[in-house]
């Protein structure tokens, strides 16, 4: 939906994967990275989403926390769904997780159809943070 100035105002979808036991201060520092990166602020997220083989990960629901807003999981199938959408497909990852992008495909399948990724894949040692949302995306448009 255009705001008064014509900005795209819809929020923001912060992907993430990392391995088992990653640090939460790990994720969060990404994730803030990320938002950096897109130009964008803690108040534009609007979901965290990933992998629904981390629902039990602490890091997860803390970057979740930090931004004060829901988690949403999805199943290997439906990420997979995003390849030919993904700027960093891994056959690595989808011989781990049964899709080709954890960060990238969450960002997208929760952003849906229309939205792009605003950040690709960036990473951390143990993890992964993209951002997708709309095409139009202006800060503080949201």
């Amino acid at each position: 939906m255009p705001s008064a100035e014509g900005h795209i105002t819809a929020k923001l979808v912060l992907g993430l994967g990392c391995e088992r036991n990653t640090a939460p201060e790990e994720v969060i520092a990404l994730a803030e990275q990320a938002l950096a990166d897109a130009g964008a602020s803690g108040r534009d997220v609007g979901l965290v989403a990933s992998l629904d083989a981390r629902t039990d990960e602490p890091a997860i629901h803390a970057v979740a926390r930090h931004f004060s807003v829901p988690t949403h999981f999805f199943d290997a199938a439906t990420l997979e769904a995003q390849s030919s959408r993904l700027k960093n497909p891994s056959k690595v990852v989808f011989a781990h997780t049964g899709c080709h992008g954890v960060a990238e495909g969450a960002a997208l399948a929760a952003a849906g159809c229309d939205a792009v990724l605003l950040v690709p894949k960036i990473r951390s040692v143990r993890a992964t943070a993209a951002i997708a949302g709309p095409a139009g995306f202006a800060r503080g448009a949201v």
